[in-house]
């Protein structure tokens, strides 16, 4: 298995641009204050506005530190949320959502059991809702932990059957008894309400086939409650750029990583399953962006599909040039080829980080990425009304100093922003509806779910 590269190694390596360090940063001690919040109906904007934004909510965790947020809209408009936060060396993840639709937030349920240790440099836990049904995927610390595997985690499921009151104790993803990683993961919930996962595995290098990581895929169709068999989807996985997953109208699924080529060379690729996950064809290059790297970045890829089918992808790179940012491409053809790749970053001397979208039925899509500097951290959006033809310029979202930008939005078309900011003594959460002229703001007409 590959080492796992860290920000100052990725910063050693690029001597003429600054990077900070991905891991989350630390702070003091623990509670909870939550200020306003209102539903989707979004504040009045310029007309030649492409889009609206709502008021923010902000909950405090006064915490050594804090890791996500992962954020979800369900049918209703509610928004839930999962991160995970060490105070006093005791590691746990947590879920929230409001009881109405909107920013406002409940109390927060604690997601793992007091005998499940998250792992400790445990990612943004990943989220997906249907209803009262929450499922989170996270990594735990392998119970059989050893000096020579010091990185070594199981994944796990976890899954609330009341809208997140309560979790029960959570289910193993992996199906191998490897004392390795597994981690980078994502998760998602297709139409047909089949649970995906996909991760980066590194069992084959530890059953002594080639030194690599792999990709690797497996589903739940019984809500959560067991995962089937794991497929390995490809090998030649980049160790650390966490992996990504979406579906079509018509089930097709699909999951992105960052693949290593011959020569170091760092792609995005998309590979597809036309039978529901039970299957994946070869991994697609997205941007060819023929990027030569030694290393790994810790910048995974984003995506999302429309109802007419049209695939987006949103990624990191620095190409030939070494220049770091934003990129997106779309698919028309199932993941088949891909459009020439559109930059989104206009800024001049930042460093574009982080990017992730989300896009509804009719292809309003939304971007979100960090902006870096030496002394500043922004988060900012960039939109598109017309399926990713054209998109607004950047605009700055955040008040203070923050970082892992979310993005997410439900069938209605309501979107959510998060991000965590800096804040002394502790960390902030801060949530943001975004709502389009053309979509109407809480029409939420559905009858009670079967």
């Amino acid at each position: 298995m590959h080492d796992t590269y860290s920000e100052s190694q990725l910063l050693q390596s690029r001597r003429t641009r600054w990077t900070p360090c991905a891991w989350a940063v630390t702070a003091i001690a623990a509670t909870v204050v939550t200020s306003v919040a209102s539903a989707f109906a979004a504040e009045p904007a310029p007309t030649d506005r492409a889009y609206q934004l709502g008021p923010k909510s902000v909950m405090e965790r006064k915490v050594k530190s804090f890791v996500g947020p992962s954020v979800q809209v369900d049918a209703q408009g509610r928004i839930g949320v999962a991160w995970m936060e060490d105070d006093k060396d005791v590691r746990t993840l947590f879920f929230a959502r409001g009881a109405e639709p909107g920013v406002t937030l409940g109390a927060p349920t604690r997601i793992n059991q007091p005998d499940e240790v998250p792992y400790w440099r445990q990612e943004t836990p990943a989220l997906a809702v249907d209803g009262d049904e929450i499922y989170v995927t996270w990594a735990l610390t392998h119970p059989k932990l050893t000096p020579e595997q010091p990185l070594a985690t199981q994944l796990r499921l976890s899954r609330s059957s009341n809208g997140g009151q309560s979790f029960g104790p959570s289910v193993l993803v992996n199906d191998d008894t490897g004392v390795i990683q597994h981690t980078f993961d994502a998760l998602h919930r297709d139409p047909q309400g089949r649970l995906h996962v996909s991760w980066i595995d590194a069992r084959d290098a530890q059953e002594g086939k080639k030194k690599e990581s792999a990709t690797y895929a497996a589903r739940s169709l019984d809500r959560g409650t067991s995962v089937l068999k794991n497929l390995k989807v490809d090998g030649g996985t980049c160790v650390c750029c966490r992996t990504a997953l979406a579906s079509g109208p018509d089930g097709t699924v699909y999951v992105a990583w960052r693949k290593i080529y011959e020569g170091d060379i760092r792609e995005t690729v998309v590979a597809r399953s036309l039978d529901g996950g039970d299957t994946f064809g070869p991994p697609v290059i997205v941007g060819n962006d023929k990027w030569v790297f030694p290393a790994c970045p810790h910048r995974p890829a984003s995506m999302g599909v429309d109802a007419q089918g049209r695939l987006y992808v949103v990624w990191y790179t620095e190409g030939v040039d070494e220049t770091p940012a934003v990129f997106l491409a779309t698919s028309d053809d199932r993941g088949a080829t891909f459009s020439p790749k559109r930059q989104l970053n206009q800024a001049k001397n930042t460093f574009p980080d982080h990017p992730q979208l989300a896009v509804d039925a009719e292809g309003h899509v939304v971007v979100i990425w960090e902006e870096q500097a030496p002394v500043k951290r922004d988060v900012v959006i960039s939109v598109s009304r017309d399926r990713g033809q054209t998109f607004t310029p950047p605009q700055k979202v955040n008040d203070k100093k923050s970082q892992t930008p979310a993005v997410a939005t439900n069938a209605h078309g309501q979107f959510a922003l998060g991000w965590m900011e800096h804040a002394m003594p502790g960390h902030k959460m801060v949530l943001q509806t975004l709502q389009f002229p053309d979509v109407k703001s809480a029409a939420l007409s559905e009858g009670p779910r079967e």
